[in-house]
């Protein structure tokens, strides 16, 4: 079964992203649990955490394909030593907000060397980060989401992420996220059915699909190894309609969490209704895409 959902809003407070989540068809959703541009922010109050909980089972959310983001500030490679106190903080405080609100994946970009120290030196700490955090707080999953390669941040290759896992001590509590549009930018060119499979082969063969914990589905404005960070809607960038085809039936994407970060939410409600006739066996040749917005976007 695929569970298909977009990265909602919590205007109000947490327990209304559920709600904002079933108004457009989803039946997963992520959101931020903290102001994702500044190192702090109120805790989540116990009423407000119960009542994301109550939603949730009233509207039937999995709290288990819920992928909360952390925030961007986060460097868990940063070559500075204050910023990465600040930013091992700022971890463990998003694994403690996901554990009281019932959530056990927390979605990161996995950090950036800032060209200040190696690329091995950078994954070690990355590694040495989630070690810490994971030996802090109990019950949530760190999943590690592949990025374009844009500047210095790394994660954009199926080795640097393979490494990364490779020096985590509970490797039960790591898992990766792919993002269709990064994986694309980065250089794996998923858009025909060749690249889309010897992709995939490569996913297995140098991390492994245990590891494989949700998607980000969106569509890149520009090219196969670009290595620039730009959504696009579905079936409006360079990726093409077919691949969206092939992801909706392929099963090894079913149980895990499908998140749409299209910079257009007005027409996430038809993106993923179009993404459930895929699902259900139509081809993208037999239907008319979303009606195109203007947009940009990167997450």
């Amino acid at each position: 079964m695929k569970y298909i959902g977009a990265h909602v809003s919590t205007s109000g407070g947490v327990s209304n992203a559920p709600v904002f989540a079933s108004e457009i068809g989803a039946k997963s959703f992520a959101m931020f649990t903290r102001n994702p541009s500044r190192w702090r922010s109120p805790v989540i109050k116990e009423k407000e955490a119960a009542a994301f909980r109550e939603n949730c089972v009233r509207l039937g959310y999995d709290t288990s394909k819920i992928l909360p983001h952390d925030s961007y500030l986060i460097n868990l490679g940063a070559p500075d030593s204050e910023k990465l106190r600040m930013s091992r903080e700022a971890f463990m405080d998003e694994l403690q907000r996901c554990r009281q609100l019932g959530l056990t994946l927390l979605n990161f970009h996995p950090g950036s060397h800032l060209r200040e120290s190696s690329e091995e030196d950078c994954l070690r700490v990355i590694a040495e980060s989630i070690n810490i955090a994971l030996e802090n707080i109990e019950g949530v999953k760190a999943v590690i989401e592949t990025t374009a390669g844009q500047g210095s941040n790394l994660g954009y290759t199926f080795e640097q992420i393979a490494e990364i896992i490779s020096k985590i001590e509970d490797k039960s509590r790591v898992g990766v996220c792919v993002d269709t549009c990064h994986t694309f930018a980065a250089g794996y060119d998923m858009s025909t059915s060749d690249g889309y499979e010897r992709t995939w082969q490569e996913f297995g063969n140098t991390i492994g699909f245990d590891y494989l914990s949700a998607i980000h589905l969106n569509d890149s404005k520009k090219g196969v190894g670009s290595k620039v960070d730009r959504h696009a809607s579905l079936g409006r960038g360079t990726l093409g309609v077919k691949f969206f085809e092939m992801l909706m039936q392929d099963a090894r994407m079913d149980n895990i969490p499908i998140i749409l970060e299209t910079p257009a939410p007005v027409i996430w409600k038809d993106e993923i209704e179009w993404l459930y006739s895929l699902a259900n066996g139509a081809t993208a040749d037999e239907l008319s895409l979303p009606d195109a917005v203007e947009g940009t976007g990167s997450l």
